[in-house]
């Protein structure tokens, strides 16, 4: 278990956090959306972290991520869900190279809107939330969102929580790239816990 595959399931958890935040409360922590929208057009970094422009940027995601795997009452089944729904979309993903390209060609795409907006502008986060419809909602994994059926209606929510999502199979993209396993959850909890720990 190595300090990057810790820092991908960090944001994973982040990324999560954040999904469940809007449909509950219908808002999040906007700087943490911004970098992790910022994940996604982030396709060439010198170092895994740059990602996330650092890892102090996944406090909120290390901090849960040693809350669901420590024995106590801090656990949240949503979380796990998600993450484990994010893992699973990503290997069905990573397993069609037309869905790849497709990913690829609509990241690039908004990229260039980015000469213009800012990462977190509505139009932005609807062109994130098309490419999840387009290329990962139609590869069969759907990942279930709990919470406020009026909030789950709105638009804006609609294209947060998919965006979101995105950057979370993005952080799935580079655990695996990493050489994380499911495996790990039950044979390096332990490791995981220590590393993640050391940046909270």
């Amino acid at each position: 278990m190595t300090e990057n595959q810790v820092m991908a399931l960090a944001a994973m958890c982040q990324a999560a956090k954040q999904v469940q935040k809007i449909a509950q409360y219908g808002s999040s922590n906007d700087y943490e959306l911004e970098k992790l929208l910022n994940s996604i057009v982030e396709t060439s970094p010198e170092t895994p972290s740059d990602v996330y422009q650092g890892t102090e940027n996944l406090r909120e995601g290390y901090k849960i991520l040693v809350n669901q795997l420590s024995a106590g009452e801090n656990k949240d089944v949503e979380i796990v869900k998600y993450v484990g729904g994010l893992m699973q979309l990503e290997r069905a993903l990573s397993a069609k190279a037309s869905s790849l390209t497709e990913l690829g060609k609509g990241i690039e795409d908004v990229k260039r809107r980015l000469n213009h907006f800012a990462i977190t502008d509505d139009t932005v986060i609807a062109a994130l939330a098309d490419i999840y419809s387009k290329v990962l909602s139609p590869l069969g994994h759907r990942i279930q969102v709990y919470g406020k059926p009026d909030l789950l209606k709105q638009q804006l929510v609609q294209h947060k929580i998919r965006a979101l999502l995105l950057a979370g199979i993005r952080s799935a993209v580079l655990w695996r790239q990493m050489g994380g396993k499911r495996r790990h959850f039950f044979f390096a909890k332990r490791k995981i816990i220590a590393i993640a720990k050391n940046h909270i």
